[in-house]
């Protein structure tokens, strides 16, 4: 149902005199109280402004960080331990913008999983899911050069494999690398790029593409339990019939529900800002040192399942380059949903028992992959097993198994839509509560 902006025209002369020349309170409204959403949502439709509730977040605590921290290899981790120690409440700054990053990516990656679960990104909203995965993208990059900037022992570690991974190109690896680092270690070149890039250039990138995410999304309509159009079915003022105002029933639910988030938010910070070390990993509270290497080099939680490919993948025919490309291609993948899967029925609702099936698997390999990313195995298997077991081969096989079940995921996806394997139920004309 595309979007139709009313021109507003206020009482009060001074408003009046704005809205003639900028119609922002038209553009308001046409997104709030006269866009109409299905009547059905349910609790996965709010993880989406909850992302936008810990974007605001990130971006609020980031400006006050970023008046006392010094981009410098010499004083970076020195400034940090300042803001944690003499900064008045600069320690609850600090640990809502750390705390923050993670509740972040909790939130993106159960609004990912929503669309998978009702079909969000299927026709005609491939474009909103492509958007929605370059903020991904770019909330990726972001999060690795925040991650690097207070400099401790992981940032530091961290940094210097991740940027590594560059050299496996062929030719030009070497030179990237180093172009990228502005050494050949990772060090005051590094993060006065990784600290524009993080405070400047990456923001304005994210605030766009959400934007742009958004008008996408408010053009289409939005998609619900159903998966059935609302637009298909109006009475005669072309309102939706299954269409309830955005604003004030969702909006007054997103206050609820940002309510409970920032209580969640507070109770970590206030009682475990580390979260045992998942939050927050205990060597990043070490100066780095490029003489003493950590016994665990891993990545923060959110981007473990693709350590784990990494890691995983053997060299082949000499050539380190594959389990670069495969940890790549697991992201890259993903933008090609709307393409892959052709089924006729876009809610999980109504689609067959094997869409289902493996949907349940690959939430779980996702899941298996960023255990083993962290280390979780390696670490348990020896008192599960016996310490004279070789953990890290055993470690190593599981996680090929799981990288196998994660893309076949969308290989069977792919061949069970394209030649007509999934039997479907039948979809209701109009919405329904529930299943």
């Amino acid at each position: 149902m595309a979007l139709k902006i009313v021109r507003l025209h206020p009482k009060n002369r001074v408003l009046g005199w704005i809205e003639e020349r900028l119609p922002w309170l038209s553009f308001v409204s046409a997104h709030t109280a006269t866009y109409y959403a299905p009547k059905n949502f349910n609790v996965w439709y709010l993880f989406g402004a909850l992302a936008g509730v810990a974007l605001v977040n990130q971006l609020f605590t980031g400006i006050f960080l970023a008046m006392h921290f010094k981009p410098s290899a010499a004083e970076a981790f020195s400034s940090v331990e300042y803001i944690m120690r003499d900064v008045p409440w600069g320690w609850l700054i600090r640990y809502m913008h750390s705390t923050g990053a993670s509740l972040f990516f909790v939130v993106v990656y159960l609004h990912m999983f929503r669309a998978l679960l009702y079909g969000s990104y299927k026709k005609p909203r491939e474009l909103v899911w492509v958007l929605g995965m370059l903020v991904y993208l770019v909330l990726m990059a972001e999060a690795f050069m925040g991650y690097v900037l207070p400099w401790g022992q992981m940032s530091f570690w961290g940094a210097k494999v991740i940027i590594s991974l560059f050299g496996a190109i062929p030719v030009v690896g070497n030179g990237l690398t180093e172009w990228i680092m502005g050494d050949y270690l990772p060090g005051d070149a590094t993060l006065n790029r990784f600290f524009a890039l993080h405070v400047i250039a990456l923001p304005l990138a994210l605030l766009l593409l959400v934007t742009i995410h958004i008008l996408a999304l408010h053009e289409m309509g939005s998609n619900n339990p159903d998966g059935i159009e609302i637009g298909d079915s109006l009475d005669a003022k072309g309102v939706p019939l299954d269409g309830i105002p955005f604003h004030p029933y969702y909006s007054v639910e997103d206050l609820l529900s940002t309510a409970v988030f920032l209580l969640v938010g507070a109770f970590i910070i206030f009682f475990a800002p580390t979260f045992g070390g998942w939050f927050l990993e205990h060597d990043n509270f070490v100066e780095a040192n490029r003489l003493v290497t950590p016994e665990h080099i891993k990545p923060v939680w959110y981007f473990t399942p693709y350590y784990a490919m990494l890691r995983v993948v053997p060299a082949f025919l000499g050539i380190k380059l594959w389990g670069v490309l495969v940890m790549f291609a697991a992201i890259a993948v993903l933008f090609f949903m709307p393409w892959l899967d052709r089924g006729k029925v876009k809610s999980i609702r109504y689609r067959g028992q094997g869409y289902k099936v493996a949907l349940v698997l690959f939430a779980l390999s996702f899941l298996m992959l960023g255990a083993i990313g962290a280390g979780v195995f390696a670490q348990a298997l020896p008192h599960w097993l016996g310490h004279d077991v070789d953990a890290n081969r055993i470690e190593t096989w599981f996680g090929r198994f799981w990288t196998a079940i994660y893309f076949g995921f969308f290989a069977f996806v792919w061949a069970y839509t394209r030649f007509g394997l999934e039997k479907t139920k039948p979809v209701p004309e109009r919405l329904t509560s529930h299943a």
